[in-house]
């Protein structure tokens, strides 16, 4: 994929991200996704991908977060 066609999607990834967060529209990127795909599929599935990372990462994020206090909380009940 180009180089332009990768900043492109990110950027638009990190906007309907941050739209998603300020609004609660949590779909807001799949409507996005099929006006851009309406004109460019190769864009369309390069921002589908940059959103699902952001998406997967915050929920690995948390996950790991959650997995660090219980095992802290574990430890500290232990001593």
């Amino acid at each position: 994929m180009s180089d332009t066609v990768t900043k492109l999607a990110a950027k638009l990834a990190e906007d309907v991200v941050e739209v998603q967060d300020a609004t609660g529209e949590s779909r807001l990127f799949i409507e996005l996704g099929a006006v851009i795909g309406s004109a460019s599929q190769t864009l369309e599935e390069a921002f589908m991908t940059e959103v699902r990372i952001r998406l997967a990462e915050r929920v690995a994020r948390k996950y790991l977060d959650n997995k660090i206090a219980e095992l802290s909380a574990k430890a500290t009940s232990q001593t």
